[in-house]
Order: structure tokens, then sequence, then C-alpha cells
């Protein structure tokens, strides 16, 4: 019993978990927004919606594939431009701001330390001529 309530309170089952009640929810804000394009699409076509579920040219019914089809491009078209490109836009802004301060190289830093300890050493040397 413990190894199973160890496995449940895993990290990443949680995430996953939250991962899919999310997705779920999200997934019925997409279905909502394409019914309403289809309803937009069906204005412009005089009032007919886009269904194809009885098409089936030659007996083959491929009109339901084509419903599908069409929906699925909605959604991804949905999903691209309300979640992936604004991701990228900030993981590309949050990208300059770490490359705008670059770490120095480590040529820079032995140089740094070398002109350090010169100065410190030049310090300490002009300290010893004046106590003699």
């Amino acid at each position: 019993m413990q190894g199973f309530k160890d496995f449940i309170m895993r990290g990443n089952l949680i995430q996953t978990a939250v991962a899919f009640i999310i997705g779920t929810a999200f997934a019925a804000v997409v279905s909502t927004f394409t019914n309403v394009l289809l309803s937009l699409i069906s204005l412009v076509l005089g009032g007919r919606e886009p269904n194809f579920d009885n098409w089936a040219p030659g007996g083959i019914p491929v009109g339901t594939f084509l419903t599908a089809l069409i929906s699925f491009l909605m959604v991804a078209a949905v999903i691209y431009f309300a979640v992936v490109k604004p991701t990228n836009a900030l993981m590309d802004r949050l990208k300059k701001d770490e490359d705008e301060d670059p770490a120095p190289t480590e040529a820079e830093l032995l140089t740094e330390i070398r002109d350090l300890l010169a100065t410190e050493g030049g310090a300490k040397r002009s300290a010893a001529d004046s106590q003699a």
C-alpha cells in the first residue's frame, strides 16, 4: 500500500493529472470557439452550415472525415495562435534578456585575476620599499 501511495504522490503524476484537467477545460473553450466560427462560416454560405457528413463521392463516405479534418484544422489554428505563438514570443524575449549580459569567458577571468594580482603585488612592493 505504501508503494502505491508513493507512486500517486510523485510530482510527475500530479502534474500530469493537472495538465489533463486543464486540457479538458481548454478543449471545451476551443470547441465553443470552433462552433462560433462554423456559425460565422454558415452566415457567409447563406445559412448553410459547412457539414460534409453525408458527402460520399463514388459511394465512399469521406464526408465525416472531411468535417473532422476541418474541425481539427480550426482547433490547431486556435491553439497555435492562442498558446504556441505567444509562448514562443515570451521565450524569445526571455532568451534575449539572458543573452544581453553574457558571462565572461575563461580568458577574461584569468586576465582579471592576473591584473588584480599584479596590482596587489605592486602595492605590497611599494609598501615594503617605503618601510625600508
